[in-house]
């Protein structure tokens, strides 16, 4: 374990010697103190990521590669050890958590073999005596700064595209989930990344959000976040001229058709509306659910939520953990106060779960008849909160999916292959699972249309996102 920000190879603490608290959600205990950096160490950070670019990027893609996998096989052996440090600072359930480690660990492994295959192309050129190809070379160093909800699966996808198209990094991880950040870059300093490749300067976000924006010898920054702070950041780039990429909000619809198995759908729906408390940035959000079997889907789906076991991710009977902080605890029993108030009506949830009143519990709440004008409807929960709205026409249930200025992800339960085409085609989304709940994958593209951000991760998609085009004409030939 360290508590210490890496740069240049060193663990160091804050060059002002502040420090910053790692609170336990289910205990409210604190579990680690870190040192927390401001300007002046995301300077230094820089300058080493600076100074080891070159040398990083004119590596051959398959010593990268040999790094890259040694980093996945570290991951998959400690496991269960990096998963408990990611259970406590962020409360997830421990099953999560060790699954979040394994998928991380076939990202480094992906991306290794993807950089690999980063190929150009030769164009044949409308003069004979030309010669033109497109190569693709490193964007060049990389700002990172991603979100607490997923600690080590938001960074690794960054983290691993970025190192394998021959990009050194500065991350600037949550300040709530520094500790995860902190043992991955151990392992790649244990597989021999050279120093100065990989910097993580946990600390103030809009410090070491500023150096990253302004320094021009960072190439592109690569945020997770809020489509507040993205915005921004857009402000900042338009100056710059900084590459983005941006992960934002989400609010995510999921339409059931009447020609679904009921029973079953609505304890699957339990569970994917609870994953990691509803602080997934895909979760699906907005059930809008035809009126031939609205009734019993509410009933059935209620009756699952309150059957779910709240508690600490470390208890291995829990399915629901905490919410990340008592900030967001209140943000989310304000919306659900919010929605009631509005019209929706409330069936189950909507507390904190007794005997929990230590840690940031809340119970897996659902409220029925929520209109497109509530609050649960227009904004992103982030919480184990799940709306329901009824619809009669596929037409209407398309236009209440649509109605949303958030694009990331959507999903439609069918047994109709016509239903299933049609509407996968009209949902204004990034992301469309049909009967399926975790549309999203290593290999294939992630990212958002309209506000839910630019650029995608992921895929071989992902890793263009560190490349840049160069085309080369030999003339006179």
């Amino acid at each position: 374990m360290h508590n210490k920000s890496y740069i240049g190879g060193s663990w160091t603490d804050a060059a002002d010697g502040r420090t910053w608290q790692v609170i336990n959600p289910a205990t409210e205990e604190t579990i680690a103190t870190v040192s927390f950096g401001g300007a002046t160490d995301a300077n230094r950070a820089v300058d080493a990521a600076v100074r080891s670019q070159k040398a990083w990027a004119g590596t051959n893609p398959y010593q990268r590669a040999d790094i890259l996998k040694q980093v996945a096989h570290l991951m998959r052996a400690r496991a269960a050890e990096l998963s408990a440090i990611t259970v406590a600072e962020s409360g997830k359930p421990a099953m999560e958590a060790r699954g979040e480690w394994v998928v991380a660990a076939q990202f480094f492994e992906w991306f290794a073999e993807e950089g690999k295959r980063a190929h150009g192309r030769t164009i044949v050129s409308s003069r004979s005596n030309r010669r033109m190809s497109v190569i693709h070379q490193p964007v060049g160093v990389v700002g990172i700064i991603t979100a607490w909800n997923f600690p080590v699966w938001n960074v690794a996808r960054v983290w691993a595209a970025s190192l394998a198209a021959g990009c050194a990094f500065v991350a600037k991880p949550s300040e709530y989930t520094p500790l995860t950040a902190m043992a991955l870059a151990a392992l790649l300093e244990e597989a021999g990344l050279p120093a100065g490749v990989a910097n993580v300067v946990p600390g103030d976000a809009a410090a070491i959000g500023n150096v990253l924006m302004m320094r021009p010898e960072v190439r592109k920054v690569h945020f997770v976040g809020s489509t507040r702070v993205g915005r921004l950041l857009m402000n900042t780039a338009s100056l710059t001229h900084t590459r983005l990429s941006l992960e934002l909000g989400g609010n995510a619809p999921c339409i059931i058709f009447p020609d679904v198995n009921i029973e079953t759908l609505a304890r699957a729906a339990a569970v994917a509306k609870t994953r990691n408390c509803g602080q997934v940035c895909v979760s699906p959000q907005r059930f809008i659910v035809h009126r031939d079997i609205y009734e019993q889907f509410c009933e059935l789906t209620a009756g699952h939520l309150s059957a779910l076991t709240v508690g600490d991710g470390a208890d291995p009977d829990t399915q629901v953990g905490p919410l990340i902080n008592v900030r967001q605890r209140e943000q989310v029993a304000s919306m659900v106060k919010s929605g009631v108030e509005a019209g929706g009506i409330l069936l189950c949830g909507g507390k904190i779960p007794a005997g929990l009143e230590k840690g940031y519990f809340y119970e897996p709440t659902l409220v029925r008849d929520v209109s497109a004008s509530n609050p649960l409807f227009r904004h992103e929960i982030f919480g184990p909160v799940m709306s329901v709205t009824p619809f009669d026409t596929t037409e209407e249930a398309i236009a209440l999916a649509n109605d949303t200025e958030y694009g990331l992800a959507a999903y439609l339960w069918t047994n109709d292959l016509n239903t299933s085409i049609h509407v996968s085609e009209a949902l204004e989304f990034g992301i469309v699972g049909i009967n399926e709940w975790a549309a999203h994958a290593v290999e294939a593209p992630f990212g958002g249309w309209k506000q839910s951000g630019s650029g995608y991760e992921c895929g071989e998609e992902g890793l263009h996102e560190y490349l840049e085009k160069k085309l080369v004409a030999i003339g006179n030939l």
